[in-house]
């Protein structure tokens, strides 16, 4: 069910809030010892959560617009009571959060009941979730494969059906990924539009977070619930909340475009026939250009390894076997980066901001491939793009990365893919146009072309 079914059934009376939350931890301990998708689950608390909410509502208290609608959150968000592991060993050491992270207490206090946290490539760094510490998350469309990264545990959550919403953090296409791959939708919204603090970061200057739905309007209605300025958080300060659950239907015309050129080449050929059959469905013909691909790309490499190594220079100091072996392998080469790279990258950086504003001068929305290829099994290391066998993690953000060194709000859509296994369309709006990603990917569900995992 959705999210807002299980709110209006836990409002109206017609299921508990407790049976809910009963429900879905019955799911999760039948299914989520092969899936790997919770690194923690939070059962008693979820239950004292719930029956609080019955309690409320049988005194005639309102109980929130998400009122006993089960979440989960990457095990990088602070939820209090519970270590903050980052997919780590070494954060497992730490002590115990002291209060919840700004989105978790908003959907809290909405009346969403969260139930676990979830496994993740370790600090973040990866796109398959394949964490040496805790075990791979396997894929719930198909349990050889990948879950997709670096959140991949609430991908998988969502998609095999445990629970409605979850939450995710996107630095190069880390909830984009998962969500094609597990074939449900995820939103990258724009950067500093939602607070991050309490969340462990990886690469502060490009770090996003933003939740995973099976429906757009449970996609929107969560997002909308964790808008709101933080004073806290230098980069979430002072915007405000603007709606979009409730408008997601309204009739504005929006100039849609497909990209061309890199994103209409590079990739598999079932990529691309995901984004011809939406063309097609909305009656798209118009194409556009962005600029400099490969370049942002490469300089979003150089940004994410410098800035992510320089988080964690004591400890590959003095623990450097406690790191998952590749992460620290990244982080050590992140840290050689000439200063002067470094530079370079961040000028082109403001470069490329102002040139893909001006792409944007004729359209409102650009569709893209979400990833080059379906997910691919778990420990194969290469695949095949364009006729050239190439190494598989750090190209399954081909289409992601250049678009995360901007902040732009994407929405992921999952459609399937000709050979039986999801992909995802890249829904790429302006700055804090979130609005209008969303009302496209609504447009993308009512023409029937969007996937959702079956009825658990």
């Amino acid at each position: 069910m959705s999210a807002r079914a299980i709110a209006e059934q836990v409002r109206s009376g017609a299921r508990t809030a407790r049976r809910v939350i009963d429900d879905c931890l019955a799911r999760i301990e039948a299914k989520n010892e092969r899936l790997n998708a919770f690194s923690d689950v939070l059962a008693e608390a979820a239950r004292v959560e719930a029956d609080a909410i019955d309690r409320r509502l049988a005194a005639g208290e309102a109980a929130g617009p998400l009122a006993g609608v089960p979440f989960a959150v990457k095990n990088l968000f602070d939820v209090a009571g519970l270590v903050t592991r980052a997919g780590s060993i070494i954060e497992a050491e730490g002590p115990p959060a002291a209060a919840d992270a700004p989105v978790v207490a908003r959907l809290r206090a909405a009346g969403a009941i969260l139930v676990g946290a979830t496994n993740m490539d370790e600090y973040a760094y990866g796109f398959t979730s394949e964490n040496t510490h805790y075990g791979p998350v396997r894929n719930p469309r198909d349990e050889k494969r990948v879950a997709g990264g670096s959140s991949g545990g609430s991908a998988a959550a969502v998609g095999a059906g445990l629970v409605p919403l979850a939450l995710g953090s996107d630095t190069n296409g880390s909830i984009r990924v998962p969500a094609a791959f597990c074939g449900i939708l995820g939103l990258k919204p724009t950067y500093g539009r939602l607070s991050r603090r309490g969340a462990f970061l990886f690469v502060p200057s490009l770090d996003h977070v933003g939740p995973f739905a099976r429906s757009v309007a449970d996609l929107a209605l969560c997002y909308d619930l964790m808008q709101g300025p933080d004073a806290a958080d230098p980069v979430c300060r002072g915007r405000p909340v603007e709606p979009t659950h409730d408008a997601l239907d309204d009739g504005d015309e929006i100039r849609i475009a497909v990209a061309d050129g890199y994103y209409a080449q590079s990739g598999a050929p079932e990529a691309h026939a995901a984004v011809a059959r939406v063309a097609e469905a909305l009656s798209i013909e118009r194409r556009v250009s962005l600029p400099e691909p490969e370049k942002a790309r490469a300089a979003a490499f150089v940004i994410t390894a410098s800035e992510g190594a320089g988080q964690h220079l004591d400890n590959l100091r003095i623990r450097a076997g406690d790191f998952d072996p590749m992460t620290r392998d990244r982080f050590l080469a992140g840290a050689l980066v000439p200063a002067a790279w470094v530079l370079r990258a961040q000028r082109f950086r403001r470069r490329y901001r102002d040139a893909v504003a001006a792409a944007f001068q004729d359209v409102d929305v650009v569709l893209a491939p979400t990833t080059p290829v379906p997910a691919p099994e778990i420990g194969q290391e290469t695949m095949l793009l364009n006729g050239v066998e190439m190494p598989s993690r750090p190209n399954l953000g081909l289409f992601t990365q250049p678009l995360s060194l901007i902040g732009l709000p994407i929405v992921s859509v999952p459609v399937m893919g000709e050979g039986g296994l999801p992909l995802g369309v890249q829904v790429i709006a302006r700055p804090w146009r979130e609005d209008h990603a969303l009302k496209v990917a609504r447009a993308i569900e009512r023409a029937g072309l969007t996937i959702a995992p079956e009825r658990p």
